[in-house]
Order: C-alpha cells, then sequence, then structure tokens
C-alpha cells in the first residue's frame, strides 16, 4: 500500500480539505500543517517532516 504525505502550508478550505480526505480513504495517509494554529506559533517538526518526506511514496503539497 502506497503511503501519501500532505503537507498543508494553510488552512484548507472546503475543497482542500475534501479531497484529502477522498486521497486518504484507504488510511495509508499523513497530514503536516505548516501554518500556525490557535496553540502553537510554529507547530512544524522540520526534522520529522524532512524523514517523513523520505518515508512516504507520495507528497502532495496543498
Amino acid at each position: 500500500m502506497k503511503t501519501t504525505l500532505h503537507i498543508l502550508r494553510d488552512e484548507p478550505d472546503e475543497i482542500t480539505a475534501a479531497l484529502i480526505q477522498r486521497l486518504s480513504a484507504d488510511g495509508s495517509a499523513t497530514v503536516v500543517a505548516l501554518y500556525p494554529d490557535g496553540i502553537n506559533p510554529c507547530p512544524v517538526d522540520w526534522q520529522r517532516l524532512v524523514r517523513d518526506i523520505f518515508n512516504h511514496d507520495r507528497v502532495i503539497c496543498w
């Protein structure tokens, strides 16, 4: 089963969220948000992100 990494640079709108959900329907996807949320001003672990990029079969940037 191929794994997919979704990298979000902004909060997804309804269409983007629906596409991510459809592309992730088989349960083999990871989503990483690069935008700050209400809790963490910089929620990104950059070293982990690089590892995730190389450990997934597909990477989609939104």
